[in-house]
């Protein structure tokens, strides 16, 4: 696999736009080149919590916004969610510079963090429930923003990316402009190797890091399967939790939850059968957050529980399943660019593609690439 055929730009299935979704001109120092629209709920929470969610490359804040559910729940739970736009290198996130990957380095990792502080100015949110979530790229700097932010964000949730600094020292993050090494999976390290790039990230920093759920899809050819072990690796060894078990089945049929510690950490999860990208659960998100009931996700106490084996550092030597070969939807309508959504079961947007070509992924997903 080539990292040149790409990080999909994508989003997940139900398209939900809203009003409340805001431009937002003057939330302080920009230095990575970003825009922000923020979803505000028509009845905010007292001290709300706030979600920062990150989109996939070729993508962008809004897009992001209509094609997740975050919005919808936050009108019934009444948090905030930043929807920020990265506008250079195909619209990926940077998190392959020194800058961005350095605690106020002066780069995008921390404009966003600016951004998540005009939240808490702007509107009183609780600095206890802050949160970040992204997908392909946004997944990536999820990672980076549990790195050199350890301290605004109490958990993470993340799909289909790779460990923090897996890209570090690449000409760009981009299909097109990065080190095909990490994507293909060959970025391989020890968990304390890992736990170093991450302390490097914000040096003296000696608090927690924020807890992680992460997603990643077996038939996944775009960012190979093995960054989620070295996602595992690198957090795990950072928080100090070992693998204890599986739980089969959750949340969804043919995913397998890896669980570390207790569950309350740090989870990694499997999904079979799914290329790039994992589809959002943003309910699961949310439990994950303890937004909603049930607190920090542990597996369901209805699913079969096994032991295994493998531990944090053991590596799969069977081959991920085949995806589907069924062709994506004729072109029709406007046309997406290059990296950008173009088909797959529910989605509603662009069916065709004005640079490249529209390729099938999975039954969820069909991505513009050359």
């Amino acid at each position: 696999m080539k990292f040149s055929s790409g990080i999909v730009a994508l989003a997940a299935l139900v398209t939900n736009a809203h009003a409340a979704l805001q431009q937002i001109s003057n939330w302080g120092t920009n230095p990575g080149g970003m825009t922000l629209h923020a979803y505000i709920p028509n009845n905010v929470a007292s001290s709300p919590a706030v979600i920062l969610a990150l989109h996939p490359c070729g993508g962008s804040g809004q897009q992001y916004a209509s094609s997740t559910r975050y919005g919808q729940l936050a009108e019934q739970y009444g948090f905030i969610v930043l929807f920020p736009s990265s506008t250079q290198d195909s619209n990926c996130w940077d998190v392959a510079s020194t800058r961005s990957l350095t605690h106020n380095g002066g780069g995008q990792s921390q404009g966003l963090n600016t951004m998540v502080n005009w939240a808490k100015s702007t509107y009183g949110a609780d600095a206890s429930r802050v949160f970040v979530t992204g997908t392909s790229s946004g997944c990536m700097m999820t990672n980076v923003m549990m790195a050199t932010y350890p301290d605004v964000f109490q958990a993470a949730t993340c799909y289909s990316g790779v460990a923090a600094g897996c890209l570090a020292g690449s000409p760009g993050s981009s299909p097109s402009s990065a080190d095909p090494t990490c994507a293909n999976g060959n970025n391989i390290k020890t968990g304390e190797q890992w736990a170093q790039i991450v302390r490097n990230m914000y040096p003296g920093y000696t608090g927690s890091y924020p807890r992680l759920l992460t997603y990643h899809g077996l038939a996944d050819t775009f960012v190979h399967w093995r960054n989620l072990q070295e996602q595992l690796k690198e957090w795990s060894t950072i928080m100090g939790v070992s693998y204890t078990r599986d739980v089969a089945n959750t949340p969804r049929q043919g995913y397998t939850q890896h669980i570390y510690g207790d569950g309350t950490r740090l989870i990694g999860v499997e999904a079979q059968g799914v290329g790039h990208v994992v589809p959002a659960y943003e309910e699961g998100d949310l439990q994950w957050f303890g937004i909603t009931g049930g607190g920090p996700g542990g597996p369901s106490t209805t699913a079969t529980t096994t032991r295994a084996t493998a531990t944090a550092t053991s590596t799969r030597t069977s081959a991920p399943p085949a995806t589907s070969t069924s062709q994506p939807p004729p072109p029709t309508g406007n046309c997406a660019g290059l990296y950008g959504q173009c088909g797959g079961n529910g989605w509603s947007g662009a069916k065709c593609c004005s640079q490249g070509t529209c390729k099938f992924s999975n039954d969820w997903y069909s991505q513009c690439l050359n």
